[in-house]
């Protein structure tokens, strides 16, 4: 090491940082990434030696009907995502007010991310019950002051409401979360002077949003919104496996879930390795599309 120049001790020591992170991510990741293309072209249930089958797993897939229907599903659960986004930035709005106690309300709605998902679900379940259920005490009550009869929906076995009680529930899960967290700290980056000038413009309160708020935190709006749709298209396993078991009649079962069947379930590492892949250019395109269509319309700094 005396032979080295200051630099070149300098660049040896940062890679020695450098290397334990390399090795996990050559292990834990290319490694596995690897593995799973190869497993794409093959044949295999654990039990019988690997076949190799090419393309084959890619072309079934694409005449599975489940996969299309599981294809719906995934974007019909991820309409949460306008509705929490649009939830999360009116609650930062209200977040960022400055009132007394205002830090109390901002923890108050951000515990539901620290909560575990397991127990969520869990409590959900038990709002959703058809008989005994919070939700459907509450319609019955509404019904009784209106003098109606009136009989909440089974939530989580009716084909036609398990996928909106299961909107309701991602909504109200993640609303008061990171993406609060983000737009508070967006919120709070606008320059006053901006706000200030457009009140000697005769800006009222909703055009001082848009003419100034919305084009100030667009950068963030835009982080979310990409952040989310690779989210939705990773998500909807947890929730399903433990409120609907993917049910009633495969109607909450996403794309994640069938490639958890495909493999654990059923055995079919190679199917479900395809399945991986072209999850991964579906989120792939879409991040493009949402780059390519909405990046222009942010307003940096």
């Amino acid at each position: 090491m005396k032979s080295l120049t200051n630099s070149q001790k300098e660049t040896v020591t940062a890679y020695g940082f450098l290397f334990p992170n390399f090795l996990g991510f050559m292990i834990f990741t290319s490694i596995p990434v690897a593995a799973s293309f190869a497993l794409s072209f093959i044949s295999w249930d654990l039990l019988t030696p690997p076949r190799w089958v090419g393309f084959k797993n890619f072309i079934e897939l694409f005449w599975d009907p489940d996969f299309w229907k599981y294809c719906f599903n995934t974007l019909y659960l991820m309409l949460a995502i306008p509705l929490s986004m649009g939830g999360s930035l009116i609650l930062a709005i209200a977040m960022n007010q400055k009132l007394k106690g205002i830090v109390f309300f901002r923890t108050v709605y951000f515990l539901p991310t620290l909560c575990s998902g397991v127990a969520i679900y869990m409590l959900w379940r038990l709002i959703y019950n058809p008989e005994f259920g919070i939700l459907n005490t509450l319609i019955a009550n509404l019904g009784h002051t209106l003098g109606l009869t009136l009989k909440g929906p089974n939530w989580l076995t009716d084909e036609a409401w398990a996928k909106p009680a299961l909107i309701l529930m991602s909504v109200w899960q993640t609303v008061g979360g990171y993406n609060m967290i983000l737009y508070l700290a967006a919120l709070q980056g606008v320059p006053r002077d901006l706000y200030d000038a457009a009140e000697v413009d005769g800006a009222n309160a909703w055009q001082k949003f848009w003419a100034v708020t919305w084009p100030q935190i667009s950068p963030t709006t835009f982080f979310i919104a990409i952040m989310s749709i690779i989210g939705g298209f990773q998500a909807g396993f947890d929730p399903a496996y433990v409120m609907t078991g993917g049910g009633p009649n495969g109607s909450t079962t996403t794309l994640i879930y069938y490639l958890y069947n495909n493999a654990f379930e059923w055995q079919k590492m190679g199917y479900a390795a395809a399945l991986a892949w072209i999850l991964f250019i579906i989120v792939f395109i879409f991040t493009l599309l949402q780059w390519r269509v909405f990046g222009k319309t942010v307003h940096y700094h």
